[in-house]
């Protein structure tokens, strides 16, 4: 028998998660035996659901709802022994990994163009113990990013995270940073760092145009900035999209990182996935085709 798990966030998509929930369950129900639907209530209930999943053997777990949703559906299936199948329906502000998949936006579509005989391999980054699937993003930008209300977000969409993120070049800071590549270390001074595994970042879907979500990489991206005048220069750059360095923009591919501040009373907070991370420092690893996920 195959049973699927259905993770519905209520909250997601401006609260029309519930106009599709009915949709996702006939859908699911072509294909598997059984279709189990758990309603989150609070942060944390989508990673819960999906471990219990794994412990009970279901054949694939489904959570509907934005980028925090997915994320947590994916973190409850990582690294457990028996790790079902995973996909989702995108109702969020962003949807990176949905642009990743080419999964459509809108939700019926994404409903109704799924394919259950279409399995595809999928990275996931590791950071110190907990996952994301999309990006973390470290400096000036990312602190303002984490500082954007749920309220802008459904307003603004993604623009809220542009609007936030501009307005803190303003203010700018840079940090010096000490970055283990794959082994070696360097220095860093830079007000934004970003460790990508997809193409799409905040929405812009060209930033790294060679990520692709399962090539075994982690896409570290920083800009090379002291002062204002270099951000204002660094930016547009990384905006158009990202394959090299240059004398802008730091360019490299590894597969594991450990990112610390120079010695400093200052503490720095990760963004994981949109959301607010742990302080540094962290240390980030990419686990290689570790789920397979269903996309069109």
């Amino acid at each position: 028998m195959k049973r699927v798990l259905l993770v519905v966030n209520p909250s997601s998509g401006g609260e029309k998660a519930k106009e599709f929930e009915d949709m996702a369950k006939d859908k699911l129900a072509t294909y598997f035996d059984d279709v189990v639907v758990k309603h989150t209530k609070k942060g944390g209930d989508a990673r819960d659901f999906a471990k219990e999943a794994t412990k009970d053997y279901f054949h694939s777990v489904f959570v509907m709802g934005g980028d925090g949703t997915v994320n947590e559906g994916i973190s409850g299936l990582a690294e457990e022994d028996h790790r079902p199948y995973f996909g989702f329906f995108p109702l969020g502000t962003v949807n990176d990994l949905a642009r990743a998949l080419n999964i459509p936006l809108d939700p019926k579509e994404a409903i109704d163009s799924i394919d259950f005989d279409n399995l595809h391999p999928l990275d996931i980054g590791k950071i110190n113990d907990s996952y994301f699937m999309n990006v973390v993003a470290i400096g000036t930008i990312p602190e303002a990013i984490n500082d954007v209300e749920s309220e802008d977000k459904t307003k603004l969409g993604k623009m809220a995270y542009f609007v936030s993120g501009f307005k803190s070049l303003l203010d700018h800071q840079s940090y010096d940073f000490k970055v283990t590549v794959d082994g070696s270390e360097k220095e860093i001074k830079s007000s934004t760092l970003l460790i990508g595994l997809t193409n799409s970042i905040g929405g812009f879907e060209h930033l790294l145009p060679e990520a692709e979500v399962n090539d075994g990489l982690l896409h570290f991206v920083y800009l090379k900035d002291s002062n204002l005048l270099e951000t204002l220069q660094s930016v547009p750059s990384l905006l158009f999209g990202v394959d090299n360095s240059n004398q802008r923009i730091g360019y490299e591919k590894p597969k594991e990182l450990v990112i610390k501040l120079e010695e400093t009373n200052e503490e720095l907070t990760v963004n994981v996935d949109g959301d607010e991370g742990d302080a540094l420092p962290v240390a980030i690893k990419v686990l290689p085709s570790h789920l397979k996920v269903y996309r069109p």
